[in-house]
């Protein structure tokens, strides 16, 4: 090995060690405010859920693809376009939909019944006790009875692109959703209104377990970028998507 081989690994060396650093300072910090603001939740909500999602490291572990600030308040605007106090409106796996709802004024907001149920409980931080609720796919009707049958407008994001769970999560879906599905807001619009974004190579499934719905024009995108292309599959047209077949 020559003398100036010896420099470059050396100088590698202490690149890596530095960039190895700084990330672990940066998720030092990351967990330490995370911590600060677990623990003042209950004190001091309104100081949490301006934090939004980028607060929230995704754990691939558990398929987490945080959507892109523009596509969660899409499909926000979608869930409350209409609405009016009566509507109970329920975000099951989406989380970064969810914090786009909550970083907005409450003023502006034409429902306090939004609720999120999410496996990953760091979101109760987000969401507040009354509005968060445990949710594993694998269990698809283990839900509240606060929100059996109850729910008119579901976003639901399946984590995994498989039958069994897209299957699972559509068990969940019916489970929460009115059977009423005629009646209207005070503006004169359906009340209710079912989304599933997921993949592409789903749409067969989706068919099946949601014959209501049909595959639209909006296509979801991923903060970080995502290898499957996803699709929005919806029982609604509106200003910002039309079916596509």
């Amino acid at each position: 090995m020559s003398h100036s081989d010896s420099d470059d690994e050396l100088t590698l060396s202490a690149a890596t060690l530095a960039a190895l650093q700084e990330f672990r300072n940066e998720e030092t910090q990351r967990q330490e405010e995370f911590a600060k603001l677990a623990n003042a939740a209950e004190e001091d909500f309104e100081s949490t859920k301006h934090k939004g999602i980028h607060l929230f490291k995704e754990d691939w572990q558990l398929s987490q693809f945080w959507y892109s600030d523009e596509t969660a308040d899409t499909l926000a605007d979608a869930l409350l376009e209409g609405a009016d106090e009566n509507t109970v409106i329920a975000i099951v796996s989406a989380p970064s939909v969810y914090a786009a709802i909550k970083k907005r004024d409450e003023k502006t907001l034409p429902t306090e019944h939004i609720y999120l149920l999410e496996f990953d409980k760091r979101f109760e931080v987000l969401a507040g006790s009354d509005h968060f609720f445990f949710y594993d796919f694998a269990d698809p009707t283990n839900l509240s009875d606060k929100l059996k049958g109850k729910v008119h407008r579901l976003l639901i994001d399946p984590p995994f692109l498989n039958e069994n769970c897209q299957t699972k999560s559509s068990i969940t879906a019916k489970s929460l959703l009115v059977s009423d599905k005629s009646a209207k807001t005070k503006d004169n619009i359906l009340q209710y209104r079912l989304i599933s974004c997921t993949g592409e190579r789903m749409k067969d499934v989706i068919k099946k377990v949601y014959p209501d719905t049909h595959i639209t024009s909006f296509f979801p995108e991923h903060a970080n970028g995502l290898s499957n292309e996803f699709r929005c599959y919806a029982s609604f047209e509106w200003s910002k998507w039309k079916f596509a077949n």
